[in-house]
């Protein structure tokens, strides 16, 4: 069986989405704990293989989690989503930097093993939608962070020919309105990655939950989630220092043309006065 992630905007609305889906035939689970508040669970009636029910996790944060649900069913339920989306992403991005995983049922602990997903046959309904939680909360960090990740490198593809500029002495083609926009985005990025995500801490739901916990946190490396972070801050560090040597440079031919315009200012002055004293 076959568990596929996507993350298609930067937010769901979660309310309107629900309802459109149970009007579609799906239904809604409602047993997850009142601290799972930003995850709507459906349950899927035709699911693509036998063995396991069909079930689709749609996280606020603008990722989608589908357990052993067909392709149709997928194709369909991406289409609700283009109408609770906040900011979607390109459709092309979306399919290109999903994530799968295989996943079967064992008898004994669920766990992470060699990039497969084993879970407990013998838990039941509520305890395996807590496990698949846990796995698909990570898998939803995992694709937000990859459409991050190319959003950055496209950013970075904007801006790499401005070294090469600087070293040959030629002249930058940005204004100063170009580079405080490319600042602003680095910033929401960071912000984005650092203070409204949880790449960096592990999720209060899980504090008290610690076989959900070690589930998330297996999941999270071999994800390579803390690694793909670190690298990411680093890229971004390096573009702030970029784009503020930029800042800086224009800062200063700036203040380079008002020296000058206050010195031929002052010159014409001083000629209307020496003219005005020998004619």
């Amino acid at each position: 069986m076959q568990c596929t992630a996507f993350a298609t905007a930067d937010e769901y609305h979660l309310g309107s989405l629900s309802q459109e889906l149970v009007s579609c035939g799906y239904v809604e689970v409602t047993s997850l704990p009142r601290d799972a508040a930003n995850v709507l669970v459906m349950g899927v009636e035709n699911t693509a293989k036998e063995g396991d029910p069909g079930m689709i996790f749609l996280f606020r944060e603008g990722a989608t989690v589908f357990w052993n649900v067909r392709d149709k069913t997928v194709k369909h339920v991406m289409q609700v989503l283009e109408r609770h989306e906040t900011q979607p992403y390109e459709v092309a991005l979306v399919y290109w930097e999903n994530e799968e995983l295989n996943y079967m049922k064992i008898e004994g602990q669920s766990k992470l093993h060699r990039g497969e997903i084993k879970l407990n046959s013998e838990l039941d309904l509520d305890d395996a939608i807590l496990e698949k939680f846990a796995f698909s909360n990570a898998l939803c960090l995992s694709v937000k962070l990859a459409i991050w990740e190319a959003t950055l490198d496209k950013f970075i593809e904007s801006i790499q020919s401005i070294p090469e500029a600087l070293k040959a002495g030629k002249k930058v083609k940005l204004s100063h309105k170009e580079v405080m926009q490319k600042m602003g985005e680095l910033f929401a990025l960071r912000h984005r990655i650092n203070l409204s995500s949880d790449f960096l801490l592990t999720p209060d739901f899980y504090w008290d939950r610690a076989n959900l916990e070690e589930l998330y946190d297996k999941t999270c490396q071999f994800l390579s989630i803390a690694r793909r972070v670190k690298v990411m801050n680093e890229k971004l560090q390096h573009c702030m220092e970029l784009t503020d040597l930029m800042r800086n440079h224009l800062n200063e031919n700036r203040a380079l043309r008002l020296e000058w315009m206050i010195v031929i200012l002052i010159t014409i002055e001083v000629m209307f006065e020496l003219g005005r004293v020998f004619f």
